[in-house]
């Protein structure tokens, strides 16, 4: 089934043409409307009746999360505050987050890409679906729940946590539809298995997945242990949120919804825009936003794209899914980590030195997060029951500022690697 025929399966003559007519009124409403935009087009010299062909765009600037910050909260809106009835965030781990606001008119598109996503995976009005994203300032739980509702199904809104709770209502309301992260639907299968329960009993017919990296290793676990396919769910809060791209049942890429959403594929040194096929950063232009447009916003995923009719019928561009970031952001169990926020405590202990490494692995099929730092000469040299100590509240510190449990291993002075030039503080062993 497919939500919007006319839409997902139009030709890539008509798709063209109304990406551009799209994007000269995106353009145009970002130049007369966000400050920012009119002085960066002036900058460059460039006018929005100079976009005259998709092509065009590379006359565009680039816009960052540092731009978006440096906005905050509302400066990038392009609509008077009253017309915004709804605002996200992103997390905001390394100084002010970025905001997104909708207008009455971006959550109609919101709930309509993401309805699209959700027939991608088979699911219809008839089915029950269980939304463990969190619902707050982030946007995942809320883009599940505009689509669910958009396309009738019935939506449970159970948000993060509670396992034995999701475990019940899974059962009690015999929920066909599962939105999860990889990691918290192997830690919701092991509580599971642990009580017993055959998760064939349980019957899901579809699971949605997102909001971190994952393996196709994770996948067949994932979908081994539920007994249903898994399918791919990306989005981002600037943009969006969920329903950029989703999966359809040939899960070899995601559909990018490209009447609302212009892909592109950068060399993220060169920023020269790469061929469909290429590897490199996305960088994504919002047609149809109202409250925040964004031009050429630079994602920082590095993925591929690739054209032609799908297996599914549909026409829309496919992503490869994310295989990493150009930052030095890490995706932790589904958490973002900035290495910053690690140095931030480990430099509240005195009795470690400003050295560590940050060392990232999958042994099974769960992040794991080991930190070694140098102990000062004078706590090395002390009794065993002192470095325990010290070790353990080093622990407490980091999964306050994270809010996920690490290992930390002290280290003897002066055993860890320098560097005269940017020191390799994250050593990342997942094969992702």
């Amino acid at each position: 089934m497919i939500w919007n025929e006319k839409a997902e399966c139009m030709s890539e003559n008509d798709k063209e043409a109304l990406q551009l007519e799209r994007l000269q009124m995106a353009v145009k409403r970002a130049y007369e409307s966000v400050p920012y935009y009119k002085k960066r087009f002036d900058e460059l010299g460039v006018k929005p009746e100079d976009i005259k062909t998709l092509k065009d765009i590379e006359k565009l600037p680039f816009t960052t999360k540092d731009d978006l910050r440096d906005a905050y909260p509302f400066g990038m809106f392009a609509v008077p505050r009253k017309e915004i009835v709804e605002v996200h965030t992103s997390s905001g781990t390394t100084g002010k987050p970025t905001v997104s606001g909708y207008t009455r008119g971006d959550l109609e598109i919101w709930g309509e890409v993401m309805a699209r996503g959700l027939c991608m995976f088979g699911v219809t009005d008839d089915d029950i679906i269980q939304n463990t994203h969190g619902y707050g300032l982030f946007t995942g739980g809320f883009g599940v729940h505009y689509g669910a509702q958009k396309m009738g199904a019935t939506v449970i809104p159970i948000s993060t946590g509670q396992t034995k709770r999701q475990i019940e209502i899974m059962q009690d309301f015999g929920t066909s539809v599962m939105i999860f992260t990889p990691s918290y639907g192997l830690y919701l299968a092991e509580e599971i298995e642990e009580e017993g329960i055959d998760t064939k009993t349980i019957g899901l017919k579809a699971i949605g997945f997102g909001a971190e990296m994952w393996t196709e290793e994770m996948r067949q676990e994932i979908q081994k242990r539920f007994k249903a396919p898994a399918y791919n769910i990306y989005g981002l809060t600037e943009v969006i949120g969920p329903g950029v791209g989703l999966e359809c049942s040939e899960r070899d890429g995601l559909h990018i919804s490209e009447d609302h959403f212009y892909p592109e594929i950068i060399d993220s040194d060169t920023h020269d825009v790469l061929p469909d096929g290429e590897k490199g950063e996305l960088v994504l232009t919002t047609l149809t936003r109202e409250g925040t447009p964004l031009i050429r916003f630079r994602t920082k995923d590095v993925t591929k794209l690739t054209r032609g009719k799908c297996g599914c019928g549909r026409t829309l561009v496919k992503m490869d899914r994310v295989t990493g970031r150009t930052d030095d952001m890490m995706k932790i169990r589904g958490v973002s980590v900035f290495p910053s926020q690690i140095e931030k405590a480990l430099l509240r202990i005195d009795e470690v030195e400003p050295h560590y490494q940050i060392i990232v692995t999958r042994p099974h099929l769960m992040d794991e997060v080991e930190v070694q730092v140098e102990a000062s000469e004078s706590l090395f040299s002390d009794e065993i029951k002192e470095l325990v100590g010290i070790r353990e509240k080093i622990e407490d510190y980091i999964h306050s500022e994270i809010g996920l449990r690490v290992k930390v291993t002290l280290v003897e002075p002066k055993t860890l690697p320098r560097s005269e030039g940017k020191a390799v503080r994250v050593i990342d062993k997942r094969e992702l």
